[in-house]
């Protein structure tokens, strides 16, 4: 048998500013593991909560839902209030970045940055994500070619009504942007999918933020915070941090 690395949420500890980094959908804290160590060195304190049912195998994620992961992400929120930090920004890549708009909505932040924020999602893709996820995660397991394939066949007849609920609180999440007035800076990857540049002028256009900027990297794919231009990344959301009212 492969071993699986269980992976965990982090906390770095730094200055009074807060940042809570919010991972995507089927992956882990590792998405935002280098950008939350470049921004400690700048001395902001980053803690990146693991979802619920995250980081296990597709047959534990699909038994929870996205009020499960937003349950971690209001923990992670709580948990840094808790720990004394009265100002918080929040960054998120994908899902994170949906949990970002959402935190933007309903909690108290200083600055919300967003990654590759699908502004839309149909269960068909959602499904294929998992099952691709499924795949990876078996052979780390390192089971047999058979058994992934009787795996993944049970896995494709079993339901996937968390999905069709993960497309609702996108949809939801959206009709609530004009809720969101913080500053609010929008990333998106130029050789993603053309939906996640659609995406991001639809929220600079929805948000009712005064200061908002949008912005595409020309080198980037989908999982921004470990491509090609995650230097460059990483010193535009230090820059838009550093000029927030904090």
């Amino acid at each position: 048998m492969g071993k699986v690395v269980q992976p965990k949420s982090f906390l770095l500890k730094g200055g009074k500013k807060a940042v809570l980094l919010l991972h995507s959908f089927t992956s882990n804290t590792v998405d935002v593991k280098k950008l939350g160590r470049y921004l400690n060195q700048e001395n902001y304190t980053c803690f990146a909560p693991l979802y619920d049912g995250h980081g296990l195998s597709s047959e534990q994620l699909l038994l929870t839902n996205p009020s499960d992961w937003w349950k971690s992400v209001e923990g992670g929120y709580q948990f840094l209030k808790t720990e004394g930090y009265q100002t918080i920004a929040v960054i998120g890549v994908s899902l994170g970045g949906i949990f970002a708009l959402n935190v933007g909505q309903k909690l108290s932040v200083n600055g919300i940055v967003t990654m590759s924020v699908p502004y839309k999602r149909e269960v068909d893709m959602l499904k294929s994500r998992v099952l691709k996820y499924a795949l990876t995660y078996k052979q780390l397991e390192g089971k047999s070619k058979g058994q992934i394939s009787h795996e993944l066949d049970h896995l494709k007849a079993s339901s996937f009504n968390s999905l069709l609920q993960f497309k609702e609180y996108i949809d939801l999440t959206m009709e609530g942007l004009s809720r969101i007035e913080k500053s609010i800076c929008i990333l998106y990857g130029e050789l993603d999918e053309v939906l996640y540049k659609e995406s991001a002028d639809y929220i600079y256009q929805n948000v009712s933020s005064e200061s908002k900027s949008v912005k595409g990297y020309s080198n980037s794919r989908h999982l921004m915070t470990l491509g090609e231009d995650q230097e460059e990344i990483q010193a535009d959301i230090l820059s838009f941090l550093n000029n927030l009212q904090w």
